[in-house]
């Protein structure tokens, strides 16, 4: 079973998403009570990949609400567990020109913690203006579409 905490809605729309791997994440205990109330934000955050071994930054997880004087650090660094053969593999991809590594998703598959890691490509200013364009066309036929089958219920 999977319960999705927190997507980085904003990663879809900066960059052209090309691959995913999902990734374990280590987490303190306090931490994990702040994700199962939900409160992650993944805006601006990233991930590195540094002597072997991933890290997610910037990735902001709120102090527990409940917690005591020795609650985590909402912006800690925190490691992400994967293979070593996959890490080199991202790695490959990552040292590309203009590739980099985004947090998509953080979810609880079962009871472990994982994020969703997508290999990306930043996107032009004019792509992001075709893509919200194609949207909104999208949108405008699924309207007209769906006012038409209103009009036919009436009569």
């Amino acid at each position: 079973m999977i319960k999705i905490v927190c997507q980085n809605k904003k990663a879809y729309h900066d960059y052209h998403i090309e691959d995913t791997i999902e990734a374990g994440i280590v987490l303190l205990g306090t931490e994990v009570k702040s994700l199962r109330e939900g409160k992650v934000s993944l805006k601006d955050s990233y991930i590195i990949i540094k002597n072997g071994e991933a890290f997610l930054l910037n990735c902001h997880i709120s102090p527990y609400s409940h917690g005591n004087i020795e609650n985590h650090e909402p912006l800690r660094t925190r490691k992400l567990l994967l293979h070593k053969k996959q890490i080199e593999s991202i790695y490959g991809k990552f040292q590309q020109k203009g590739y980099t590594l985004v947090p998509l998703k953080i979810y609880f598959k079962d009871s472990f913690a994982k994020v969703e890691i997508g290999i990306a490509k930043g996107r032009k200013i004019y792509e992001k203006r075709d893509k919200i364009k194609e949207k909104e066309v999208k949108r405008e036929i699924e309207r007209v579409v769906k006012g038409g089958e209103r009009a036919r219920r009436r009569l």
